[in-house]
């Protein structure tokens, strides 16, 4: 889905959870209606906790609060939260459990990645940033630093595409589980409900001379390549300079051509990417691919001090997007994703400082001449993770 580009935009770029988290519960304390959150992750840990609480305080004064987490990144709540959000009126769903054969089905593999919040139907959160506490990684504890990420804050017209979105979901979501419960007629009702959400939603009003900014969704019916469409556009036109940070970068090949191109004509590109081993097959085959983006002159930097989590980009100082997308297949292929893009050369430019700072303070400069030596093993290990990932893809019939 991608909501029309509209001007009349106010944002507030977000960076780590403090900053999002602190302004997510003051709007969440302000609440006096409805609040949608979704998220891959809920971890009512840490400072995570002052989220978890801000939803309880809310639905105990009367306000409609739905919550929608991923069967993956969220399986359960750990006690006593499922008692405590039940109690207070937190209407909360799992959005495709696991199950006894997890992964081994395929449609599960099908996640929901986005993150995003609308308050009352007037303010929207949107980006990278999961309920997670910035120190702390499920798999492998207490952090040295905190993760590298952004999230946006807007009031103006897209709050509307995005309350619309989320609304739809939550009942086609529920539609589903009574499906599954042979509720007929109940799921036949939520899939009214969705219907009828489009017909109810009210126009949300711009500020004057606002920012230009659209909504872009990733879904798996009609707008499946919506994201990546959006960023080669942005690449494709690109004169001078072009900056992304992407956590999990393993870009397909029309993207990968987009960014050679760019270097070619003269365009400055610069790739912030994750510089920690993660996960083997996202460190990996991402290093596959490092060869001729370098060979093309494309700069690649690997954030050091924690885990890079970011997926923004910056293009000549007036195109942005911040989002929950990576690129790569399971984001641009499979997972429900949202980004918003930005046109705007205040909000680009204070992305961009800080995507430079980080480049300049907290990464390295991966060199050509180093990358085309690493030791043998690491050269299969990247060989193996790459072609494992263009197996997986062949196997669901995916081109990329």
């Amino acid at each position: 889905m991608k909501s029309q580009r509209q001007s009349g935009h106010q944002l507030q770029l977000l960076q780590g959870s403090e900053a999002f988290f602190t302004s997510l519960v003051a709007a969440l304390d302000a609440s006096l209606h409805e609040v949608r959150l979704e998220t891959y992750i809920f971890n009512p840990q840490g400072s995570g906790e002052q989220v978890a609480l801000a939803l309880e305080r809310a639905a105990m004064r009367g306000v409609a609060v739905y919550v929608a987490v991923d069967g993956i990144g969220t399986a359960e709540l750990p006690a006593p939260w499922p008692q405590r959000f039940a109690a207070a009126g937190v209407q909360w769903r799992v959005f495709k459990p696991l199950g006894r054969l997890g992964l081994l089905v395929p449609s599960r593999w099908r996640r929901l990645h986005r993150k995003l919040c609308v308050v009352d139907g007037q303010v929207a959160f949107c980006g990278g940033i999961n309920v997670l506490d910035d120190w702390f990684d499920p798999n492998y504890g207490a952090l040295a630093a905190p993760r590298f990420d952004f999230m946006v804050s807007v009031t103006g017209p897209l709050v509307q595409s995005t309350h619309l979105a989320m609304s739809q979901f939550w009942w086609r979501m529920r539609a589903a589980q009574r499906a599954k419960q042979v509720d007929w007629v109940g799921a036949w009702h939520d899939l009214q409900r969705a219907v009828e959400a489009k017909r109810q939603a009210m126009p949300v009003a711009g500020a004057a001379g606002g920012a230009m900014a659209e909504l872009v969704l990733r879904d798996n019916l009609r707008f499946r390549s919506a994201i990546e469409r959006a960023y080669r556009q942005a690449l494709g036109e690109a004169r001078r300079d072009i900056i992304v940070a992407n956590a999990y970068f393993l870009p397909g090949r029309k993207i990968r051509q987009s960014l050679i191109h760019a270097a070619k004509r003269g365009v400055r590109v610069r790739l912030l990417l994750q510089g920690r081993y993660e996960y083997f097959m996202q460190y990996h085959a991402a290093n596959a691919l490092y060869a001729p983006l370098l060979a093309a002159g494309i700069e690649i930097y690997e954030y050091v001090p924690s885990f890079l989590h970011a997926k923004v980009a910056v293009v000549d100082g007036s195109w942005a997007t911040v989002g929950s997308s990576n690129i790569d297949p399971l984001s641009l292929l499979l997972a429900r994703e949202a980004n918003v893009v930005v046109q705007d050369a205040p909000f680009a430019k204070e992305l961009q400082q800080r995507l430079e700072h980080a480049i300049s303070v907290d990464a390295r400069l991966v060199d050509a001449s180093e990358h085309a030596m690493r030791s043998l093993r690491q050269r299969m290990f990247d060989a193996t993770a790459y072609l494992v990932m263009r197996t997986l893809l062949f196997l669901i019939g995916k081109r990329y």
